[in-house]
C-alpha cells in the first residue's frame, strides 16, 4: 500500500469511527508501524485536516463550527476533578481540552474531548490509576479549558453552575 493510498485509509477510518482510534490499532490494521501512523497523521494534518490526539486515540472533530464555544478559566483541587467535567456534560457540553500556564514551558495544553459519562469515568479511571498527575497540580488548581456547546442556553446552564460551585474565576 502507498503512502498517499494509507493516509487516505487512516481518515476514512477516523471519519467512520464514533469512538477514538489508538495509533497502534492503526498501525495494526495497515500493517505499518506506529511511527508510521504518527507521521502519517501529521502529515494529514498539515493538510487541514481536523485530526486531534486523545488520551483514548486519535479522532476527527465532526460539526463543530456550529457550536458555542467559550475559553473557561476555573480552579478548584484534584478531588473536583470529576464534579467539574460531569457538570458541564450533564447539560449537553463538551470540555475539548485542559490548559495551564507553567513558569519554564509556557502553555502546555492537552486534548481530552470529555463529552459524555464514559468520557468522565475513563478519565477518572487513569488519574486515579496513578497514570499522571492532572496538569492542574503545576498551577495550584488554576487552569482553562475550551468547552462547547449547541446552544447559549446550554451554554449559559453550564456557566451558571460553575459559578455556583465557585470553580469559575472571573
Amino acid at each position: 500500500m502507498k503512502a498517499k493510498e494509507r493516509r487516505n485509509n487512516i481518515k476514512n477510518l477516523l471519519i467512520n469511527s464514533s469512538n477514538p482510534i489508538k495509533g497502534q490499532e492503526l498501525a495494526e490494521k495497515l500493517g505499518v508501524t506506529r511511527q508510521v501512523i504518527v507521521k502519517d497523521i501529521a502529515l494529514l494534518r498539515a493538510e487541514g485536516k481536523k485530526i486531534i490526539a486523545t488520551p483514548e486515540g486519535y479522532l476527527v472533530t465532526k460539526n463543530q463550527e456550529n457550536l458555542i464555544t467559550k475559553i473557561i478559566a476555573v480552579s478548584h483541587n484534584v478531588e473536583d476533578i470529576q464534579d467539574e467535567l460531569e457538570t458541564v456534560i450533564k447539560f449537553g457540553g463538551i470540555v475539548k481540552d485542559v490548559v495551564v500556564e507553567h513558569s519554564v514551558y509556557g502553555e502546555i495544553k492537552a486534548m481530552i474531548m470529555i463529552k459524555s459519562l464514559y468520557d468522565v469515568h475513563n478519565f477518572m479511571k487513569k488519574i486515579n490509576k496513578g497514570k499522571g498527575e492532572p496538569l492542574l497540580v503545576l498551577t495550584g488548581g488554576i487552569h482553562l479549558h475550551t468547552i462547547c456547546a449547541d446552544n447559549d442556553e446550554i451554554m449559559d446552564n453550564i456557566l451558571s453552575e460553575l459559578k455556583n460551585k465557585k470553580y469559575l474565576i472571573y
